[in-house]
């Protein structure tokens, strides 16, 4: 929509065209397709000269191997991009170099899109501050609905979140770059996972909660515990809670600097996610 706004014309591929009605009335053009089906990627791609790729199917309504399936997605996408013509993909993907599959999966996701030697623009972030977030989520009804809670290691770990506007503009501005290259993207706050839960509670006008730390909760106990308060899937909550485990802080800065946009303060940030889900 970003993009159509700024009369850049913009072709959307969707599995089912009839849930897109949003893109077209927004004046892009919404075309069928399924990355899991490579001959049905050729049409939508050809006569496309930057393909982005945005499309990850750890969340609900996935079956089987989340990491098997990002794969062979991403590798149907690069095949199909390179035999019509595509000259770059943009791929959004985790900021990290920790050793959790969800991590892991992301890395391997843009390995195969770069693979058939197009131009890969490679943004990664860490947790995306934006109503739509299962990892924003997560935090929105942990905090909703404890007042007090025991907390694993994971919260004292260090990220440095992202909003989702500002993230638009990031993938909006790679349109005009050349080449390809890697580019870790981050808000202007770094924090804790802890201290996003404090900055969310103040968002929401409650004191930030209690938490009491537990460093032998597991992954699994913690996925487990996230599934019993909060509306996010188990199956969704493992993958996200083990890549907790990773400090996600941009270590290269430079590439934010390639961009005319200055990322807003998390506090922002946080307030505008928190009133777009309430609402």
């Amino acid at each position: 929509m970003r993009l159509a706004a700024a009369e850049t014309p913009t072709r959307c591929l969707a599995r089912d065209s009839g849930k897109a009605s949003e893109l077209e009335e927004a004046g892009c053009e919404v075309v069928q397709g399924d990355v899991l089906e490579r001959d049905s990627l050729r049409w939508p791609l050809s006569g496309v000269r930057v393909a982005y790729y945005l499309v990850h199917s750890m969340g609900r309504g996935g079956s089987g191997d989340f990491a098997e399936t990002d794969l062979r997605a991403a590798t149907n996408f690069a095949e199909a991009a390179a035999e019509v013509g595509v000259e770059r993909i943009i791929y959004l993907g985790g900021l990290g170099e920790g050793g959790s599959r969800h991590l892991q999966s992301r890395h391997q996701t843009a390995m195969a899109l770069g693979s058939t030697g197009l131009d890969l623009t490679y943004l990664r972030a860490a947790v995306v501050i934006g109503s739509g977030s299962e990892s924003f989520q997560t935090v929105y009804w942990l905090v909703r609905r404890l007042p007090a809670m025991i907390t694993p290691r994971w919260t004292t770990v260090k990220t440095q979140p992202i909003a989702i506007a500002d993230v638009i503009e990031c993938l909006a501005g790679s349109l005009e770059l050349d080449g390809s290259r890697e580019i870790e993207i981050g808000g202007p706050d770094v924090t804790t996972y802890g201290g996003m839960m404090d900055e969310m509670a103040r968002a929401m006008g409650r004191r930030p909660p209690l938490r009491i730390g537990v460093p032998m909760l597991t992954p699994k106990l913690s996925s487990l515990w996230i599934g019993l308060v909060t509306p996010v899937d188990t199956g969704v909550a493992r993958p996200l809670v083990e890549g907790l485990s990773t400090e996600t802080v941009v270590r290269n800065p430079s590439g934010m600097e390639l961009f005319d946009h200055r990322p807003i303060a998390l506090k922002e940030a946080m307030a505008a996610a928190v009133a777009e889900l309430e609402s």
